[in-house]
């Protein structure tokens, strides 16, 4: 049974959304429409300050967490930013998967600022559920229901993302969703 759903985990700082990126830019060469969101750094000079989100299919661009953010969950030390996480983050995943144009969901990522948001992990869920191929970042230490349901399921294979893997494992990624966009 080729696998709907694709998941990448792996330590801090390895390069699971640079996989994932790699992977999207490669498979929508290949004429794939993608939706969904991306996580992305802040920087104020060489201090990270923040992250953002990024709706793939509009390039919306809203704030999940901050140093500067005064109210929200506290994650280390930044405020999640629920607000946008779900004006943002949230729509991105519910419009890639309600679209009936949008071939792939991908989802970066399921940890532990986004699963302060119930509205965050409905929409996953409801990604999950979807008969779409869905390719997720799971935080290596993210502890939620969603998490290890989305890691035994039938239909996922999770990849843990390495130094020494990082640099071709886009390629599998990209060669598996070929091959269960084209039987699908």
């Amino acid at each position: 049974m080729e696998k709907r759903v694709l998941i990448l985990t792996g330590s801090p700082g390895v390069g699971k959304t640079t996989v994932l990126a790699k992977t999207v830019s490669a498979l929508r060469g290949r004429g794939v429409k993608v939706g969904g969101m991306f996580s992305r750094e802040v920087r104020k000079g060489a201090a990270r300050v923040g992250f953002e989100i990024v709706d793939v299919a509009s390039a919306k661009v809203g704030s999940l967490a901050s140093v500067n953010q005064q109210v929200g969950p506290q994650v280390g030390r930044y405020r999640v930013n629920l607000g946008d996480l779900e004006a943002v983050g949230v729509r991105a995943i519910e419009s890639a998967v309600e679209n009936s144009d949008v071939d792939l969901v991908a989802i970066d990522e399921i940890g532990p600022m986004e699963l302060f948001s119930d509205k965050f992990k409905q929409a996953a869920n409801k990604a999950l559920e979807s008969s779409k191929l869905v390719i997720a970042v799971v935080h290596w230490k993210a502890q939620d229901k969603l998490v290890a349901k989305a890691k035994i399921r039938v239909d996922a294979e999770v990849f843990v993302v390495r130094a020494e893997n990082r640099e071709t494992l886009s390629d599998i990624l990209v060669e598996k969703a070929v091959t269960f966009l084209s039987s699908h």
